[in-house]
């Protein structure tokens, strides 16, 4: 199904993991995906990738926590097509710190990337989803709010603080006919989480799971879709897990 036919859709940090899987998932249903991440090589190789399977995807090396660069993103993909129908926002960092050796570089950095970024993002693109009275918004926040977890204390709040601004946003854009919602994943299994976590740690985090299997960058892709299309249409504001029920309310 082409539930995404002809839509032109921005992913931030998509040269892999979740954004990547997204942007695969989106291009098979259709849409025209804009793919931003910082690692210009990996984008590129993504979208690359795409386009070989018969995708439409346009790779940007950008940092999404700078406005300009993610203007040009932007701007570009409303000449090509006329529209930005979706936005997800998925850019972020995880480094681990523990709080009391944690320097204010290291706090700025995190806030600059995984919640500053959903603000240049949304603020770009939100006057043409007023324009056209349509529009998503898919902001990726994380189940550790939730849970809390030691040494990311800068990494929830930044998470947070994407909830509250999703609820917010939500509120302002509904009489435009815009939408904005959000997702929590869990342990997600993508490259990244290879580098940082062994098999003990993924093991203990799936041992709280209802669902007794990894979690993979698909089933968030899934759910980005839902709330990306008609499926969702009476939906705002609203924040859902894809946690293989480690969280349940």
């Amino acid at each position: 199904m082409e539930l995404l036919k002809d839509k032109v859709v921005i992913v931030t940090g998509a040269a892999a993991g979740i954004g990547a899987g997204v942007a695969k998932l989106f291009t098979q249903r259709g849409a025209h995906v804009f793919l931003a991440d910082l690692d210009g090589e990996g984008v590129k190789k993504t979208a690359a990738t795409l386009q070989a399977a018969g995708g439409s995807a346009f790779a940007f090396e950008a940092n999404a926590g700078s406005r300009d660069a993610m203007a040009n993103v932007v701007e570009d993909a409303f000449k090509r097509f006329g529209s930005i129908d979706v936005l997800i926002n998925n850019a972020g960092i995880y480094p681990r710190h523990p709080f009391l050796e944690m320097t204010e570089e290291q706090w700025d950095t995190m806030h600059n990337i995984n919640l500053k970024s959903v603000f240049h993002c949304t603020k770009l693109v939100m006057p043409h989803m007023v324009r056209q009275r349509a529009g998503a918004v898919v902001n990726i926040s994380s189940v550790t709010f939730f849970t809390g977890l030691q040494n990311l204390t800068h990494y929830i709040a930044s998470k947070g603080a994407i909830i509250g601004f999703t609820r917010g946003l939500a509120r302002e854009m509904g009489e435009h006919n815009v939408r904005v919602n959000c997702i929590t994943p869990g342990a997600i299994e993508t490259e990244g989480e290879r580098k940082l976590l062994t098999k003990q740690d993924t093991d203990l985090f799936m041992a709280q799971q209802s669902l007794k299997r990894r979690i993979t960058p698909l089933d968030v892709a899934r759910v980005c879709l839902f709330l990306s299309t008609e499926l969702s249409d009476a939906m705002t504001g609203q924040t859902l897990n894809v946690d293989g029920g480690w969280i349940l309310y």
